[in-house]
């Protein structure tokens, strides 16, 4: 039951955070925004972020991972219902804190519940289920804005599938469900104390900067895609909203295969291919406008990276401060997908849409830096 909560967890924060790049022509229509404006929407989560990151793992070891769950679970329900009904566009973003907190607590707290387990497999399929919900979030919206719903009544969709991971965290809760309520003591150490000791980690603040380039790579093709295919290369919206939904379809597909890859090649050799696919896939999303395979294999490249750097952190450190190094890791790749979308949109407004592309490549070349120097030195 542990698991198909944390499956469905993972399935509702990919909905609420895939959806938004379809949504985002629709919002700054109503709101009569900018791509600089729109922007603000992603660095509000920043702080929510960085709270996560700073107080997963204190939160977890005091309260449980349930209760930590629930209370996050409630935070992006909250926000959701405020981005449907927000009739202003300064508390939309407020709004922005309540979200970037709930997800932050939830990617931290299930990730280290899952690492601790030390199966690749079910790492990758945590991650393939996120990747199922980032794709229905496109899909889901395009679908509905098609029928002429308003992206307001989208967000209530959406608030209800957040809804029902509150309602299965409650019963947890109330249920003392013991995979999900019992405290694991990891060392003799106070939780702020391992935060500390991880924080002075150099694999930790490389791992976390490493999943914050690539959430951020990740977060801003799914959320400036279909932007880029039907603002500026004038791609059907149809079209343009699907080509989005098969971006995550290649990334979920490649974190259901990954563990086969793993076998046959080992976690660093995977990595290694899948950065190597990255480049090429983004560099033909540049140059060549007028196709739409590049979208999904980037999301086959971009798959593996996330859970399987998550899958090597117990390898490389003490195993005191793995749900420490974790927690913060996770939150700061969060914060990794609100600061890099934020930026790629202040340049989009600048020098236009066409921009982006381009930007994503020299991110990719810093995630190779950072994997390979991790390889040799931890």
């Amino acid at each position: 039951m542990s698991i198909f909560l944390s499956f469905y967890a993972f399935i509702a924060i990919g909905i609420a955070e895939g959806g938004l790049g379809v949504l985002i022509p629709s919002i700054g229509e109503t709101y009569n925004l900018t791509s600089a404006n729109i922007t603000l929407l992603f660095l509000s989560q920043v702080t929510g972020y960085i709270f996560a990151a700073l107080a997963s793992s204190i939160l977890s070891s005091r309260i449980g991972l349930a209760r930590m769950l629930l209370l996050a679970s409630i935070n992006l329900t909250i926000a959701l219902i405020i981005y449907a009904f927000s009739p202003f566009w300064w508390l939309m973003v407020a709004a922005g804190s309540l979200l970037g907190l709930g997800i932050g607590l939830i990617d931290a707290g299930i990730n280290s519940y899952i690492a601790n387990r030390n199966q690749a497999d079910l790492m990758g399929w945590l991650h393939g289920f996120y990747g199922i919900g980032a794709l229905l979030g496109p899909a889901i919206a395009t679908t509905l804005l098609a029928v002429n719903l308003p992206w307001r009544g989208v967000y209530l969709v959406f608030a209800a599938v957040v809804g029902l991971m509150v309602v299965g965290m409650l019963w947890a809760v109330m249920s003392d469900f013991k995979p999900l309520t019992k405290r694991i003591k990891k060392s003799d150490k106070t939780a702020s104390a391992n935060l500390g000791e991880a924080l002075k980690t150099p694999t930790v603040l490389l791992a976390g900067l490493l999943l914050a380039v690539y959430v951020g790579t990740e977060a801003s093709v799914g959320n400036w895609a279909y932007s880029v295919q039907n603002i500026s290369r004038g791609t059907p919206t149809l079209i343009a909203g699907y080509s989005v939904s098969a971006y995550w379809l290649g990334l979920t597909l490649g974190r259901f295969i990954s563990g086969r890859f793993v076998k046959l090649w080992g976690a660093n050799r995977t990595l290694n291919y899948s950065l190597i696919l990255l480049v090429l896939s983004l560099i033909a999303w540049w140059l060549l406008p007028n196709q739409l395979i590049s979208l999904p294999l980037i999301g086959i490249a971009l798959a593996p990276i996330f859970p399987l750097t998550i899958w090597l952190t117990p390898q490389r450190m003490p195993s005191g401060i793995v749900p420490a190094a974790i927690g913060f890791i996770t939150s700061l790749a969060s914060l990794g997908a609100a600061a890099i979308p934020s930026l790629a949109g202040f340049f989009a407004s600048r020098f236009g849409l066409e921009v982006i592309p381009v930007l994503m490549i020299p991110l990719a070349g810093v995630m190779v830096v950072l994997h390979r120097w991790m390889v040799r030195n931890c």
